[in-house]
């Protein structure tokens, strides 16, 4: 591959990767019932709501759930997996595989922000316990649900709070025994990898 090439595909990647996470942390800030006014979330509305206000002409949400920001990202996946695939091969997979590798891609999206959500909330809890800051507010929020089964589960110990590492391990549990797996099994391409 050229250097133009390269080039192009790290424009690609770092904007469409960015726009991705963008659509899909509005699709999460949503399940999670997160502060809508927060200036966080809405900055993430306003940064969709151009491709998304379409989609929800002909997509209702379903059971509560934001299924235009899901597909959404599905296809700003898709486009990116094509794009990616002719500028480092010259050529596109099928119709199913793309889609097979867009839905693997958008999962692990969805995972990695959960991961980095939490280390963020942790070093938050350390440095700024307590904050009013609407990124740390809202990482709490985001982090909350996910937690929130694991303090159930363990027994109170004073002021520690463990429930941070057996997310972490449930996450990179499903990242192991899930994501890897399907991309071994599909046969995802290493340049589509880049992506997760």
């Amino acid at each position: 591959m050229d250097q133009l090439n390269q080039a192009a595909l790290y424009v690609l990647q770092t904007i469409g990767s960015l726009y991705l996470m963008i659509v899909l942390l509005r699709f999460i800030l949503q399940l999670v019932r997160a502060d809508f006014y927060n200036p966080l979330s809405q900055f993430a509305v306003r940064a969709t709501q151009p491709l998304l206000k379409p989609l929800r002409r002909i997509i209702p949400s379903v059971a509560g759930l934001d299924v235009a920001s899901l597909l959404l990202a599905l296809l700003v996946q898709l486009v990116l997996t094509a794009l990616t695939l002719l500028l480092v091969y010259g050529t596109t997979g099928t119709p199913v595989q793309m889609l097979i590798w867009s839905l693997i891609g958008v999962t692990a999206l969805f995972v990695n922000i959960f991961f980095y959500a939490l280390i963020i909330s942790v070093i938050l809890s350390w440095v700024a316990q307590g904050s009013h800051n609407p990124a740390a507010m809202l990482v709490n929020q985001l982090c909350e649900p996910l937690l929130m089964p694991f303090r159930r589960l363990l027994p109170s110990l004073g002021g520690l709070d463990l429930s941070p590492i057996f997310a972490f391990m449930a996450i990179k549990l499903l990242d192991m025994l899930v994501i890897q797996n399907m991309v071994k099994m599909t046969g995802m391409p290493d340049a589509l990898r880049l992506l997760m």
